[in-house]
């Protein structure tokens, strides 16, 4: 069975875990199991939902010498092609409903919205924008389309053109910036504030906490169907991060239900965009700066989401940073695997967890230091698919068409 070759990685202990902390009062304001319901019946009613699916990886388990490996593969999202058409897409409809009934002094359910043409009318009015990377802009786009709102989406110089394209597929005017993805966060801000446009970001700083609060609930839905087709409870969860809320989201699902069983939890990101290790070793946000340059687009941030640093700061046991060629293995593990593993298209932003989970599980010091054994059920959050198919084919080697077609039975 093949696994990855042993790229260097770092892998550091969280000091600030606390075991034993309750998950609180404080935390449950920002995510909890009565908010979670409120998405669900949301995002539920949508057209097209539909449970993605959660692959079991028997072939790498035994690679890696653990119980099981689940895999939740989010490349069928509502045809969006990752799991941000949970958050970016919810995050619109609670705004436009808070906007609409300050506007008309009344209450406005999404129900509402999607069944008045009168308030359909009014959200031409509003405008959301955002920064993205590509796939939180293309959920914020296809929920501004899907609910009738105006969108604008700021991408940085290194975004793809495939990427552009996509966000402008779904009705919206895209905007390219000099500088990274925190330099287009700054431009959105900047032209949101003088235009009087609402920003839905996923990234929150003081005084904008309550629509990145939206957006990690809606991302629950996600481990909310992940953890209720599993056989058993995970003993191991791998998490890629950004700014850190997807990585929030999941952490805080497992710490309401069972703070005394939760799994152990890893968060991993690019070795070149690092922000929540660094954070977590100077025990405080820190901001990492220069181009964030790694192939792994979705996770190129440099700057902590204080939401996500409230539930990361002392709920993740451990962070762990990966090279870039690990992701790129573990999207060719994927497309072409071994030992009764189905094929899965992933995309480079969707593995960085399961490359790090292979990595730790070859190194016998990080093994250990995770309590990692023969006895182990790791689960890994696929984020995305091929959302930008040329860079796909280009690292793989194959289309996504050509994987799907080479691994199907004969």
């Amino acid at each position: 069975m093949k696994h990855l070759p042993q790229y260097p990685f770092t892998l550091l202990t969280n000091l600030r875990f606390q075991a034993a902390e309750p998950y609180g009062v404080h935390r449950g304001t920002l995510l909890s199991d009565a908010a979670l319901a409120q998405a669900r019946a949301v995002i539920t009613s949508w057209p097209g939902y539909a449970v993605t699916p959660l692959c079991a990886l028997p072939g790498l388990a035994r690679a890696a010498g653990v119980a099981s490996i689940h895999y939740k593969d989010e490349g069928s999202r509502f045809g969006l092609g990752s799991f941000k058409a949970l958050g970016g897409a919810y995050a619109v409809a609670r705004l436009l409903c808070r906007e609409l009934g300050q506007r008309l002094d009344r209450n406005v359910s999404h129900t509402d919205l999607q069944n008045d043409p009168a308030l359909r009318q009014a959200c031409a009015d509003i405008t959301v924008t955002c920064a993205t990377d590509g796939n939180h802009g293309r959920s914020v786009a296809w929920g501004a389309q899907m609910l009738g709102c105006r969108c604008v989406i700021y991408i940085h110089a290194s975004v793809s053109e495939g990427r552009k394209e996509a966000i402008a597929r779904y009705g919206a005017q895209v905007v390219r910036t000099d500088g990274n993805y925190d330099d287009a966060v700054q431009q959105a801000d900047r032209d949101a504030n003088a235009n009087g446009w609402f920003v839905i970001s996923d990234t929150s700083y003081p005084g904008y906490m309550d629509i990145p609060r939206d957006v990690m609930q809606g991302y629950q839905l996600m481990v909310h169907e992940a953890v209720s087709a599993l056989p058993q409870w995970p003993t191991h969860v791998f998490v890629q991060a950004g700014v850190g809320g997807f990585a929030a989201a999941v952490c805080a699902y497992f710490w309401e239900r069972n703070a005394e069983q939760r799994p152990v939890f890893v968060v991993v990101e690019p070795e070149r965009a690092d922000c929540l290790l660094q954070s977590a070793r100077a025990g405080a946000v820190v901001a990492v700066k220069g181009d964030l340059d790694t192939l792994m687009a979705g996770l190129a941030c440099g700057e902590v989401s204080l939401l996500a640093w409230d539930v990361l700061a002392t709920g993740a046991n451990a962070f762990c940073t990966i090279p870039d060629a690990a992701a790129v293995d573990a999207m060719r593990l994927l497309a072409s695997p071994q030992g009764g593993d189905p094929v899965i298209v992933a995309g480079e932003s969707a593995v960085a967890g399961l490359a790090a989970a292979l990595l730790i599980a070859q190194d016998s010091t990080a093994r250990a230091s995770l309590g990692l054994g023969p006895d182990s059920r790791a689960l890994l959050f696929g984020s995305e698919g091929d959302t930008d198919p040329a860079l796909y084919q280009q690292l793989v080697g194959r289309s996504a068409a050509q994987v799907l077609q080479d691994g199907a039975p004969a």
